[in-house]
């Protein structure tokens, strides 16, 4: 009698992560996990989801994937949901005129698929599926996807575009050599929540000396400081020193005591 060949182990990794920002309908959601699932990728994170969480139509929608639904994050700050990720792309259909890297799907996959077998945690943004990232949210990654779709048609269904990248994430596992991101012994980058405490004290400082001026542009202003740090890939250790540098900065210039 002829045996079998045994099935292939199922695939179920936690990174890339996949951050739905703002999404709306639980159906969406529901499909989203599904497709995840199918190119094996488990990692759900939701922000500030409109309808109530758990969504029966999610689990109704998503055929089976409800180890994806049920291991999903919920959280209402993008920062909260992104503060153990080391790097991330977020989805959009133009470049938004940021100083970035600009990857197709393919592009993208490959690079976080390097960054995840590093041990590092990458994660892609989805806005919602009406109006999609504001420019705020697109500041927040180090670098951007967009689809060579129609530009007289360019609108996917959320559940579609996870599915592009998910589709080619998928691709990666059966390529050869993937890019470099960590040396041997080279420390990781510094998590989203390390780099938003540095970002928040060095803003701080800059408010009190007036460097956000005139105001109208303040906006701007922080969003060009964060991608010139962000392109820098600080590790965590970078992260506290420049913490100091900008510590005894304060104490010099004014002589004030700080915690």
């Amino acid at each position: 009698m002829t045996r079998a060949p045994d099935m292939p182990a199922a695939i179920e990794e936690p990174w890339p992560s996949i951050v739905l920002v703002r999404p709306q309908m639980g159906e969406n959601i529901g499909a989203v996990a599904r497709v995840m699932l199918n190119f094996g990728l488990a990692g759900l994170r939701l922000v500030e989801p409109r309808d109530r969480w758990p969504n029966p139509k999610a689990h109704a929608v998503a055929s089976g994937a409800d180890t994806v639904l049920d291991g999903a994050k919920v959280e209402w700050r993008l920062e909260d949901a992104l503060a153990d990720c080391t790097f991330v792309v977020a989805a959009s259909a133009r470049p938004r005129g940021l100083e970035k890297p600009i990857w197709s799907p393919r592009e993208a996959a490959a690079q976080m698929r390097a960054m995840a077998v590093s041990g590092g945690h990458p994660a892609i943004l989805f806005g919602a599926e009406a109006n999609g990232l504001t420019n705020e949210e697109v500041a927040r990654a180090d670098a951007i996807v967009t689809y060579p779709v129609n530009p007289g048609f360019a609108s996917l269904n959320l559940a579609q575009a996870v599915a592009v990248f998910a589709f080619a994430y998928g691709e990666t596992r059966q390529a050869g050599e993937l890019p470099v991101w960590f040396g041997d012994g080279a420390p990781a980058p510094a998590t989203q929540g390390e780099l938003d405490g540095f970002f928040q004290h060095l803003e701080e400082e800059l408010i009190r000396g007036r460097f956000f001026h005139p105001e109208e542009k303040a906006a701007l202003m922080r969003q060009h400081l964060r991608t010139l740090f962000l392109r820098a890939r600080l590790t965590a250790q970078e992260v506290s020193t420049l913490r100091g540098v900008i510590k005894a900065l304060t104490i010099g210039r004014g002589g004030r005591k700080l915690p």
